[in-house]
């Protein structure tokens, strides 16, 4: 297939919340356009997208999967994207190789609340947005008051281009106004609406049509500049599984959508150094969006976003932030799982190579090296530690884990050396059981998980003073000595570990007082009161005592530590524990039940904003060890409307009756461990 213009490609991300029928358009559009030869069904298992044995056994996307087709001369890339907010992280990673957002609303079930969220970070992100209203034909739709709510919640500028006719059996158009009678509203009066909505983003465009001449034609082919602009948000309407409006869906795309030379421009940033990315540059300039293996043949794909130049099988690339030469090799499309080899990839395209050890948001190029920035992620709080059920399973752990990481950019595996853990991060619960239902498949390893363990740190409120311990030991040769004598005092919270030799003259050996410092340390991991590491305090040694025989190292490490252990016990020992911000958007009426809820787990409110559409966010700091099962409570209170957002806000102290139970609990793990 010859590669096409850069002004007649239009690449457009589908978003919605999970059940809109993303997918089931997406295949329309292929199939409608001769790109497949077959409509694929969800819910059939045929989907042609959805085309992994997890997302065929659940009906449902957990991947970005990409197609394209050619309608009325225009090259069409299509990512469709996973609508479950677990899965948010291959949805916002599509961002990065789109102009435009097709925002896919179901006319049964109406604006969900992943809607919301992945249309904030679509404006965030600069994209321009189409809305496409879908299953116009559900028995409980009520369209017009649908469109209603859209422009209550998203803006005035949400206006129809066309509207359905026929009781949703077609559609008509708006702009240009075409004839017939529409299922609700009028016909003129939405033509007028806009192209008001056009004109309004061009002054002199405005003055025209308010002299009467600005054409239809001429304000059309204005309309990608107000889209990108914001303006105006096309709404139009279609029946997927009845081929109703897709045809005029293509065709509202090819005129209202931006080419990748009229739509957000991205920034290479070289150190302080800052270029817009013009895609009629002469050099190679492109970026990773997703990674993919195929399960059956094993081979990595790596699908790239042409932001300048152009890329062939010869082009030498190199990788941004290491330099080193790599060879794209074949360059390829893909449709699912089916790929098309194909000459070159020009600028604005999105193509894939295979075979290179390449993550999502690295840059590619032949000339000028930098960064191109991504959407922001969330950052993955749900977690599970685990531990492989058969001994010599850890080298499949480790292949599983980094292919998953590579995958998804919201997947996270960290090694916690203080608490001995294992543990993976995804968005939610059904994120990481489907990380785990993967690794047993593909990898065949079975893994067993509980809650990890929470982090609390140990430190102290007060100080003592002239803590002397001395370590004397004798074994019949050279023996052990260390004397040491310290002071303990409170550092600022954040501020770490300071050791600080206050000693004048020769009391301890100038080579024995790192010894000092190094068992003090060695006794901070391991903790004092329940086996948490020590943080924020300051060590002076201030005097101690050196044999000219037996001081040794190992001595006055030892002395060290049985300072700092009885310094520690004399200052006001406290537990502190990881305090997060945490943010939850649910329906107004749930407000109630989670405000109860949050007191119960020990949050304090930090504040309350009311949305559009009768939805509301509210914001709250809460300790982390309280919110470990917030994912499913939540979505019991909201009857999963909700969804949330935290990360780590900073530490406190643990209130004393918690602290207590805390400690126990250490005691027990610890005298366990020594049986």
């Amino acid at each position: 297939m010859a590669a096409t213009s850069t002004e007649s490609i239009r690449n457009v991300v589908l978003i919605g919340h999970n059940g809109a029928g993303k997918t089931t358009l997406a295949e329309a559009m292929l199939f409608k356009a001769g790109a497949t030869n077959r409509l694929g069904c969800v819910n059939e298992g045929t989907s042609i997208l959805d085309f992994t044995d997890e997302e065929k056994e659940k009906t449902s996307s957990y991947y970005s999967a990409l197609g394209h087709l050619t309608h009325s001369g225009t090259h069409l890339n299509l990512i469709d994207t996973p609508g479950s907010g677990d899965f948010c992280g291959q949805a916002i990673a599509g961002l990065m190789a789109a102009e435009t957002a097709l925002l896919v609303i179901s006319a049964a079930d109406g604006i969900g609340v992943n809607t919301r969220k992945m249309l904030e970070r679509v404006r965030d992100f600069g994209l321009a947005v189409m809305i496409v209203i879908t299953r116009i034909d559900s028995d409980n739709a009520n369209l017009e008051e649908l469109v209603g709510q859209i422009q209550e919640s998203f803006g005035a500028e949400c206006v129809p281009i066309n509207l359905p006719a026929g009781g949703a059996k077609n559609v008509v158009d708006c702009f240009p106004q075409g004839s017939g009678t529409p299922d609700f509203g009028d016909l003129e009066e939405a033509h007028t609406a806009a192209v008001e909505a056009v004109v309004g983003a061009d002054d002199a465009l405005m003055e025209k049509y308010l002299g009467g001449e600005a054409d239809d034609e001429e304000v059309q082919s204005f309309a990608p500049k107000a889209v990108v602009a914001g303006a105006i948000v096309p709404i139009v309407f279609a029946d997927a599984r009845g081929d109703v409006g897709i045809a005029e869906l293509l065709d509202k795309i090819a005129h209202f959508a931006p080419s990748p030379a009229q739509g957000k421009r991205r920034t290479l940033t070289d150190g302080d150094e800052e270029m817009e990315l013009d895609p009629a540059g002469p050099d190679f300039i492109g970026q990773v969006f997703k990674v993919m293996t195929d399960v059956k043949s094993n081979i990595k794909y790596s699908f790239l976003r042409v932001f300048s130049g152009s890329l062939d099988s010869s082009t030498p690339v190199k990788l941004s932030g290491e330099g080193k030469a790599l060879r794209a090799g074949q360059i390829q499309r893909l449709i699912g799982s089916d790929h098309t080899e194909i000459e070159s990839g020009v600028a604005g395209d999105i193509v894939a190579v295979s075979k290179l050890d390449l993550h999502i948001g690295n840059v590619l190029y032949t000339k000028q090296e930098g960064e191109i920035a991504t959407p922001k992620f969330p950052a993955p709080m749900f977690a599970l530690a685990i531990k492989s059920k058969a001994r010599g399973d850890d080298d499949k752990i480790g292949a599983a884990l980094k292919r998953f990481t590579d995958e998804d950019p919201c997947f996270k595996v960290t090694r916690d050396p203080v608490m001995h853990e294992l543990v993976i991060h995804g968005v939610g619960d059904l994120h990481v059981r489907s990380i785990l239902s993967r690794m047993s498949k593909q990898f065949k390893v079975e893994v067993e998980t509980k809650p990890p363990k929470i982090p609390y740190r140990e430190t102290i409120l007060g100080s003592a003073k002239d803590v002397e311990y001395t370590h004397k030991k004798q074994t019949g040769g050279a023996g052990q000595f260390g004397r040491v004598i310290i002071n303990l005092l409170a550092n600022e919270r954040g501020a770490g570990y300071e050791f600080v030799d206050k000693i004048f003259g020769g009391a301890i050996d100038q080579s024995f007082r790192p010894s000092v410092d190094k068992g003090v340390k060695a006794q901070m991991v391991e903790g004092v009161i329940a086996g948490y590491p020590v943080v924020d305090v300051i060590v002076e040694l201030i005097d101690g005592k050196t044999h000219p025989v037996d001081s040794k190292d190992i001595a006055f490490q030892i002395a060290g530590r049985g300072a700092f252990k009885d310094a520690f016990m004399r200052s006001k020992p406290v537990l502190l524990e990881p305090i997060v911000n945490l943010e939850v958007t649910a329906p107004s009426d749930k407000v109630g039940d989670l405000q109860g809820d949050l007191a119960s787990r020990r949050g304090r409110p930090q504040g309350q904003d009311v949305l559009p559409g009768n939805m509301a966010v509210l914001k709250a700091v809460v300790p982390l060890s309280e919110v470990a099962d917030y994912h499913s409570r939540l979505s019991s209170i909201t009857a999963g409307q909700g969804s949330y957002s935290m990360e780590l806000s900073h530490y406190e102290p643990v209130p004393s009756n918690v602290q207590q139970q805390i400690i126990e609990q250490g005691k027990k793990a610890a005298a366990s461990g020594a049986g």
